[in-house]
C-alpha cells in the first residue's frame, strides 16, 4: 500500500512536470520560466529549492547529535541567504533582465571573468547535487530495502527527476515546487503531532532537547571557536548568493517587487519549517530509546526514516515519504537545470558564438542530460559522505571565487575588471593553499581565508595601476549605472 501510493505521487510529479514543459518555446521559457511567475509561485520554489535532504536527515541528524550551534551552516545561514538576496540584490540583477548569474559578471567585468566565474558556480554544484541523489538512493533503499540498493535507489529517483526537468525546464521546476512545497507542510506537521504523541506530549520533547543542552548555539571558549563558528555561518549564508539556481528563482519573478517579496518569505518559511524534522528526531530518540541511541551512533541519518517505519501508520509513512522525495526532487530538479544553463550561456556560446536560440534550447537539455549522468557518478563515488557535509562543502567554492566580484560589482562603482580577476585568483588560491595545509586549516578556517583573499584582491586590484582592459577594451572603468555600460576614466 505504502509503494502504491508513492508511486502514484511519483506519477504525478512527472505528470505535472510534463504539462509545464508544453510552456515551453525558447530558452527564456526553459530557464527563467518567460520571467511570468507569481509571488506565490516564487514562494513555494524558493522554499522548495532550499528544502532538501539535507533540512529533513542532514540538520535533524546533525541537531540531535550536537545542538542548535550545530546547523548554523544550514538552516541559519541558508534562510538568511535567501533573505539576503531578496532585500538587497534581487531588484538590482532583475533590472538588467538577464538569463544567468554569469550574464551579469560579463556585463560588469567582460568575458574573462564571466567564464571564470560560470565555472566556479558550476563545480559548486557537484556536492549540492550529489546529496540529492545520495538520499533519493537512501529513500528507496529503504522503501524496498530487499529489491533496490543504495546505487539502484540513485539511478531510480535520478531518472525520475531528469524526465520533468529536461523537458520542461523553470517551467517544469516552479510548478513541480508548487505542489511539492504543500505536501511538504502537511506531512511534516502530521508527522510532528504523531511524534509528540508518542513522546507524551510535544512539551516532554522540549524539556528533553533543554536537559540535554540541544538549544545551545553560541560556541564555548575562545577566538578560535568564534572565528570557526562565524566561517561557518557565513558558507551558505554568503556563498550561495552568488548561485544560479536561486537566482534562476529571482529572475523568474513577473516583476521587481515580486523578485524581492519571494525570497524573504521563502527564506523565512524555510527556518520555520526546517526546525520540524528536528522536533521530530528529537521526538525519536525518546520515544525509541536505546534503537535511537545505536543509530545515533552508526548513522544518525537513520533515526527519523526508522522512527516513521516502525512506529508510524501506513497514512502517515505515505506522509513522510512523500514528504521526503518532494524536498528532494524539488532540490534536485533545480539544481540539476542551473548548472546545465550556466554551461550553455556562459561557456559554451562563447565557444560557439553564431547559436540561434533554437540550437541554445537544445544544447541546455543535452547538458542536462550529460550533467545528470556525471553528477550520478559523483554520487555513487562519494558513499558513505554524510549528506550535510557534502552540502555545507559544496558552497565554499562560490563563496571564495564569485561573492565579493558580485557584491563590489554592484555596489562599488570603482571595482574594475583587474580588481574582479584579483579577486577571484587571491579567493581560490587563498582556499586551495589552507586546504593543502592541514595545519592551517586547523588554525583557521579555509573558506573564511579565501574570502578575506578575495577581498583584498578587489579591493587593491581595483585602486592599484590597471593593466587588465575591461569589456570595453580600456584599462580602468567606473560603472556609473546599474544597468551596464558605464564611464571610462
Amino acid at each position: 500500500m505504502l509503494m502504491a501510493f508513492i508511486a502514484l505521487y511519483l506519477l504525478a510529479s512527472i505528470g505535472i512536470g510534463l504539462y509545464a514543459a508544453t510552456r515551453v518555446s525558447n530558452t527564456a521559457d526553459y530557464a527563467v520560466a518567460g520571467r511570468s511567475l507569481p509571488l506565490a509561485v516564487v514562494v513555494a520554489t524558493t522554499f522548495a529549492t532550499w528544502f532538501g535532504s539535507e533540512t529533513v536527515l542532514g540538520i535533524s541528524s546533525r541537531f540531535v547529535s550536537g545542538n542548535l550551534g550545530a546547523v548554523v551552516e544550514d538552516p541559519f545561514g541558508a534562510s538568511m541567504c535567501l533573505i539576503l538576496v531578496g532585500l538587497f540584490f534581487a531588484r538590482k540583477l532583475y533590472q538588467r533582465n538577464l538569463i544567468t548569474l554569469g550574464d551579469y559578471y560579463r556585463q560588469r567585468f567582460g568575458r574573462t571573468i564571466e567564464v571564470i566565474c560560470s565555472v566556479v558556480i558550476l563545480l559548486s554544484y557537484l556536492g549540492w547535487v550529489a546529496a540529492q541523489i545520495t538520499a533519493l538512493g537512501l529513500v528507496f533503499h529503504l522503501l524496498m530495502p530487499e529489491h533496490v540498493s543504495m546505487v539502484g535507489g540513485m539511478m531510480i529517483g535520478t531518472g525520475i527527476v531528469l524526465v520533468y526537468t529536461l523537458f520542461g525546464g523553470m517551467w517544469s521546476v516552479a510548478l513541480t515546487d508548487f505542489v511539492q512545497m504543500i505536501v511538504i507542510a502537511a506531512g511534516l506537521l502530521a508527522i510532528a503531532w504523531f511524534a509528540a504523541t508518542l513522546a507524551g506530549g510535544a512539551g516532554k520533547v522540549v524539556d528533553y532537547a533543554v536537559r540535554e543542552g540541544k538549544f545551545h548555539f553560541f560556541p564555548e571558549g575562545g577566538s578560535r571557536e568564534w572565528i570557526f563558528f562565524f566561517a561557518a555561518a557565513i558558507t551558505m549564508m554568503l556563498g550561495s548568493i552568488p548561485q544560479q539556481d536561486v537566482f534562476q528563482r529571482v529572475m523568474s519573478a513577473k516583476d521587481a517587487q515580486t523578485a524581492v517579496r519571494g525570497p524573504v518569505i521563502g527564506g523565512s518559511l524555510y527556518f520555520l519549517f526546517a526546525l520540524v524534522p528536528m522536533f521530530i528526531v528529537t521526538a525519536s530518540v525518546l520515544v525509541m530509546g536505546d534503537q535511537a541511541t545505536a543509530l545515533l551512533k552508526d548513522d544518525p541519518q537513520q533515526v527519523l526514516p526508522t522512527l516513521v517505519m516502525t512506529r508510524m501508520p501506513v497514512l502517515l509513512q505515505v506522509a513522510f515519504f512523500g514528504a521526503l522525495l518532494s524536498a528532494i526532487m524539488s532540490t534536485a530538479s533545480a539544481t540539476l537545470l542551473a548548472p546545465s544553463t550556466t554551461f550553455v550561456e556562459n561557456i559554451l556560446r562563447n565557444m560557439r558564438p553564431g547559436m540561434n536560440d533554437a540550437q541554445t534550447l537544445k544544447a541546455m537539455r543535452l547538458t542536462v542530460l550529460v550533467f545528470t549522468a556525471l553528477v550520478l557518478a559523483y554520487a555513487i563515488s562519494m558513499q558513505g559522505t554524510s549528506i550535510y557535509e557534502l552540502v555545507s562543502g559544496a558552497y565554499q567554492v562560490p563563496l571564495v571565487g564569485a561573492f565579493t566580484p558580485l557584491v563590489f560589482g554592484l555596489y562599488w562603482k570603482r571595482a574594475t575588471t583587474q580588481g574582479a580577476l584579483a579577486s577571484v585568483v587571491l579567493g581560490l588560491g587563498t582556499w586551495l593553499f589552507f586546504m593543502g595545509s592541514p595545519e592551517l586549516a586547523a588554525a583557521f578556517p579555509q573558506q573564511l581565508a579565501g574570502l578575506l583573499g578575495a577581498l583584498v584582491g578587489m579591493v587593491g586590484g581595483s585602486l592599484a595601476p590597471q593593466w587588465v582592459a575591461n569589456h570595453t577594451g580600456h584599462v580602468h572603468h567606473f560603472e556609473g549605472s546599474t544597468q551596464g555600460g558605464g564611464q571610462v576614466a
